[in-house]
């Protein structure tokens, strides 16, 4: 009883207790000391026991539980999945061809400027003296808007780029290298730097434009603003623009060694061109191979108004851009089948210089025997 008081009073755990009551026990002591241990053992032992059973009760419930039951939570997140993974891959499928934008917003500028039920109509912006016609005095609204035409679409095009260069037109994938070697690995506030800045580029062709419209050397409809996009007449300037520069391209790969190292090998420097290397040429080249055929177009059809003039002016500058891309785009393979130009298609020139000399279509290339596919002749 001694021995029971005083394990009640000490600041023990109750196993504590039981431990020092069982250790300083003497045989002459009575019997009552370990029975109070005991039961103190034997409620752990119950407690265990009670713990044992429910855990036994549980796995037979569980054991007793169907097939059907246990399977169908699994089944319906391996259909939550799939529908994920389908979304996922559609979502991938789809936000490529978010880059067709591009094309459209090529000519955002005039389309707006020439949308009557638009706020932003030309008569409701700039006062009509700015845009009268006057045959012998031109005015300089037509040749700012042209030149801010082809920026517009530049400044939608590179973002656009840089976002589907980055995979995040594609679900966070990379897009396809058109060489098998992949694309050149540059810096990309570099790139747009140096195409801004080449003189042969967009410098030569502001001068280019800036002169024949002041100077009125342009046919007298292109100074009108009477209209709208007359679209028949894009698609025929930009084919003959394409033809003739195909002409001259040849040329300048074929009349000399000495003329060709002067005009047209600098731009062939690259052989695994990138989107920025479009204009990076020579002087030559790009009079030659740009400025002639452009002011030989304009004479070709003389009855362009403004507005046709800005969106010619403005999908032939991007287009030219874009097939010098280092990635295939989501359109090439339907552009391929109706002739259009691709990377691909520029990628096979800049590789082995005697095929594809055309730059927006191969038509003219097919007839010549000059063309070769890229998915043959892939560089």
């Amino acid at each position: 009883v001694n021995q029971r008081n005083k394990m009640m009073t000490t600041p023990l755990s109750q196993n504590e207790a039981v431990s020092s009551s069982v250790r300083h026990r003497r045989p002459s002591e009575s019997t009552e000391v370990p029975s109070v241990a005991t039961s103190v053992a034997l409620s752990d032992d119950d407690n265990t026991e009670s713990s044992e059973t429910s855990i036994s009760e549980n796995k037979t419930r569980l054991g007793e539980l169907s097939k059907r039951d246990l399977d169908k939570p699994s089944s319906e997140i391996n259909s939550a999945s799939r529908k994920i993974d389908h979304k996922t891959n559609f979502i991938g499928q789809i936000l490529p061809w978010s880059m067709l934008i591009v094309w459209p917003l090529m000519c955002l500028l005039p389309l707006l400027l020439t949308n009557e039920s638009l706020p932003t109509h030309y008569s409701r912006v700039f006062p009509s003296k700015w845009y009268s016609l006057d045959t012998t005095a031109p005015k300089p609204l037509g040749l700012c808007l042209g030149i801010l035409a082809v920026a517009v679409g530049h400044l939608h095009l590179v973002p656009l780029f840089y976002f589907y260069r980055k995979g995040l037109l594609h679900n966070g994938i990379l897009p396809k290298s058109v060489q098998k070697s992949g694309p050149r690995d540059y810096f990309f506030l570099e790139g747009l730097k140096t195409h801004l800045s080449q003189p042969e580029g967009f410098v030569l062709l502001s001068l280019y434009l800036s002169l024949t419209w002041m100077l009125n050397l342009m046919p007298n409809s292109y100074y009108s603003f009477t209209g709208h996009i007359q679209w028949s007449r894009v698609f025929g300037c930009l084919l003959s623009q394409d033809g003739l520069q195909y002409i001259m391209h040849r040329l300048e790969h074929s009349i000399s060694p000495t003329f060709y190292k002067k005009s047209h090998k600098p731009h062939h420097k690259f052989t695994n061109p990138r989107l920025f290397d479009a204009f990076d040429g020579s002087l030559p080249d790009t009079i030659l191979m740009i400025l002639v055929p452009l002011y030989a177009t304009a004479n070709i059809f003389r009855d362009c108004n403004v507005w046709t003039y800005m969106a010619f002016g403005s999908i032939y500058a991007n287009w030219l851009v874009l097939i010098h891309s280092e990635y295939h785009f989501p359109w090439d393979t339907l552009f391929r089948k109706i002739g259009f130009g691709t990377p691909g298609d520029h990628h096979v020139h800049h590789k082995l210089f005697k095929y594809n000399y055309g730059h927006l279509f191969m038509y003219f290339d097919r007839m010549a025997g000059t063309y070769r596919n890229p998915s043959t002749y892939a560089p």
